[in-house]
């Protein structure tokens, strides 16, 4: 009874040994899919790996999809394999609205994947944060901007508060914060002339600039939406 699980044992590391050979002889993929995620071909900014959509290709559900993250400045990229895929955007992803896909009739968006495509991906923001000026010096940084609502009909969402961040790198959110000011919806007067500033700490080790940008999260959205990273030189 032992030799024959023995037997049975080497079999299964066999074809094992052989599942692996033939997984690892597999090309990997080399079609490069890119792009923005835009609202009127301006980028959506967002916070660093914590939006995505996903790419599902034809025959190949039963393996999953392909999560693709959308960075900071709301640009993406992606490897693929030549195939047919379909493009979604889970609803609880993005501070913004999914637009409807004239071939698909739905907000899935049909990808035909036979070369490195380039493509901006249009969707439906609840604000977008216009004009931002944000200057400064060791001392403190001050941003000045306004906010114009998009989506005004039964979807439209209030502000929930508006932040200004530093972070000592590029990757500036409520994670690498290192100072912030906040201000809530409520308490915005005017839409249009909005001010924030906020000290700047010291830094170890002392570096002689920062990282600042504008963050706007919006009621009922757990992501929030964001300006540009700017560095503030001082």
């Amino acid at each position: 009874m032992k030799k024959n699980i023995k037997y049975l044992a080497g079999l299964c590391l066999m074809a094992l040994g052989m599942s692996s050979c033939e997984y690892d002889n597999y090309d990997e993929p080399k079609l490069l899919f890119d792009g923005n995620i835009v609202y009127n071909g301006e980028p959506i900014g967002v916070s660093y790996n914590d939006v995505y959509f996903q790419l599902w290709e034809e025959g190949w559900q039963t393996f999953g999809n392909i999560g693709v993250a959308i960075d900071q400045d709301g640009s993406f990229s992606s490897l693929l394999f030549a195939g047919d895929y379909k493009l979604i955007i889970p609803a609880d992803q993005g501070p913004f609205m999914n637009l409807t896909n004239q071939e698909s009739g739905s907000d899935t968006i049909p990808l035909n994947i036979n070369g490195s495509m380039n493509m901006d991906i249009e969707v439906l923001p609840y604000y977008m944060i216009r004009n931002v000026d944000i200057s400064g010096n060791s001392s403190e940084v001050t941003a000045n901007f306004g906010l114009e609502q998009i989506i005004t009909d039964a979807n439209a969402r209030g502000v929930n508060e508006v932040v200004l961040y530093l972070s000592k790198t590029a990757f500036v959110d409520g994670r690498t914060s290192i100072s912030s000011a906040r201000l809530g919806g409520g308490d915005i007067t005017d839409m249009s002339s909005i001010q924030l500033t906020t000290g700047v700490p010291d830094m170890t080790p002392t570096q002689g600039y920062v990282f600042a940008r504008v963050g706007l999260r919006i009621e009922g959205v757990e992501d929030m939406l964001f300006s540009s990273i700017e560095r503030i030189d001082f």
